[in-house]
């Protein structure tokens, strides 16, 4: 059993650099956003209704958030060929990124133990960070709602 200690992010610390592969297993690295703010959120699992949700979320706000310089990537632990599928079926216009071995999701204090259901298991915490020009986080959230959270990220950034 891993260690499943979250070491959680605040505003200010580095981005946890990270490169991996897209849905047509394509390598993204974080420091390809170098010079813009990029929103990184991480979700359990691609097709499913509240990850559905969130993702159509951010792709119906994403001209909004690309307006005012802000580009979003999802991260799961999906394998490319899933993430493809999910993208194409909710015509998803913005980069999801695979961690099957969740190291990236660690790094972020995006793996570990949760409360689901009243049990404690350990999964995906569903997280999102806005990540600054020079690579600083500046909002870290964890254990967000996939219903309503990208509206209250607006209104948190004013976009």
């Amino acid at each position: 059993m891993q260690d499943v200690t979250n070491q959680r992010l605040s505003p200010g610390d580095t981005a946890p650099a990270f490169t991996l592969p897209d849905a047509d297993g394509k390598e993204v690295s974080l420091a390809d956003y170098r010079g813009r703010k990029v929103i990184v959120y991480f979700y359990p699992a691609a097709s499913t209704p509240g990850c559905t949700k969130q993702a159509c979320d951010f792709r119906d706000n994403l001209a909004e958030l690309n307006d005012v310089g802000i580009d979003v990537l999802g991260i799961s632990p999906d394998k490319p060929a899933k993430l493809a599928k999910f993208r194409d079926a909710e015509g998803l216009t913005f980069p999801l990124l695979s961690d099957p071995d969740r190291a990236v999701l660690t790094a972020w204090g995006a793996f570990g133990e949760k409360t689901m259901y009243g049990k404690t298991v350990t999964g995906v915490i569903r997280s999102t960070f806005l990540v600054d020009e020079q690579g600083k986080i500046e909002v870290a959230q964890y254990n967000v709602r996939a219903t309503g959270h990208v509206a209250k990220l607006r209104r948190d950034l004013s976009v």
